[in-house]
């Protein structure tokens, strides 16, 4: 089933926990290869009453990097992200962007920050991921709807173009979330918990989406808890605890007097021992990412 010949600007855009999910480049090859400057905080606080969240935040997420931002509950993860993306104002310190806007990047929130009662099919949502292409009131065209169908295909949904979003299982729903992150071509990607209660199939195929962004040059930035992923997937890691970021390579974050800080007594559940769901299984050789992925023309 093809995809829809045109959309309205209300139909481009939904709105997620008051971020409107409409703020990515053009998807066009030129911004593809574009270089995103470093993200770099300076001594940055924020927090929502009188007492900051964290505060003296200082760092680089540098141009192609992978980071994870990790910490206990409560411990302004998401508040961080918040700031980033200018939802909150900072107490201290200021962010400079590296000759980018907040609106420019991909963005995931968490996935309970996101209304699935909007009336609209898999097929609208994931070219909503073009409206910085199409403006406000522009229809989609011929290379938007083959774009779209490329994407749908790299996330495993094709065929299911018609379908409401509220009629999708949550794994279903956080592969098209991902699909419309592959539709607006974003360099910098931010992503709120994006793996929470997925099972292990679908972790493992949207952490090949990650590993990808990576291969590209992308920068990409997110909320994890699992430290096991964290360990195997980001080489970079911002640690939150008790009011102070922890910043620098995972393996010298994550050592066990830095996690007792962060998770106190819960420490021991928190290390990255054991099994990793999200990895492949054991004796798999070979790579499990669509076949169209794997030749690199996913950008053509």
């Amino acid at each position: 089933m093809g995809l829809a010949a045109g959309m309205d600007g209300g139909a481009h855009r939904i709105a997620v926990d008051g971020h409107r999910m409409g703020g990515a480049p053009a998807m066009t090859r030129t911004d593809t290869q574009a270089t995103a400057g470093a993200i770099t905080l300076h001594d940055i606080a924020a927090g929502y009453d009188r007492a900051p969240v964290w505060q003296h935040v200082t760092g680089t997420f540098a141009p192609g990097s992978l980071t994870a931002i990790a910490g206990a509950n409560g411990a302004g993860k998401s508040t961080l992200v918040r700031a980033m993306l200018g939802e909150i104002p900072l107490r201290a310190g200021r962010i400079d962007y590296g000759g980018q806007q907040p609106r420019d990047f991909g963005y995931l929130p968490q996935a309970r920050d996101i209304d699935r009662g909007f009336p609209l099919c898999v097929a609208d949502l994931v070219l909503s991921g073009a409206w910085r292409a199409t403006g406000a009131f522009g229809a989609v065209n011929a290379r938007h709807r083959e774009r779209a169908e490329q994407c749908l295909r790299h996330v495993r949904l094709s065929g299911m173009e018609e379908r409401g979003i509220g009629d999708l299982s949550a794994g279903q729903f956080q592969r098209l979330l991902f699909a419309r992150l592959l539709m607006q071509d974003a360099r910098v990607i931010i992503l709120d918990e994006p793996f929470t209660a997925l099972d292990a199939p679908t972790t493992r195929d949207l952490l090949h989406l990650v590993d990808h962004w990576r291969d590209e040059g992308r920068t990409v930035i997110a909320v994890l808890h699992d430290l096991r992923q964290i360990t195997r997937h980001f080489p970079n890691v911002v640690l939150l605890a008790q009011g102070a970021a922890h910043w620098g390579a995972t393996d010298a974050v994550l050592t066990p007097a830095l996690l007792e800080r962060a998770y106190g007594g819960n420490a021991v559940f928190a290390c990255p021992m054991g099994d990793d769901s999200s990895a492949p299984d054991a004796g798999a050789a070979r790579d499990t990412r669509p076949r169209d992925m794997m030749s690199g023309d996913l950008w053509a």
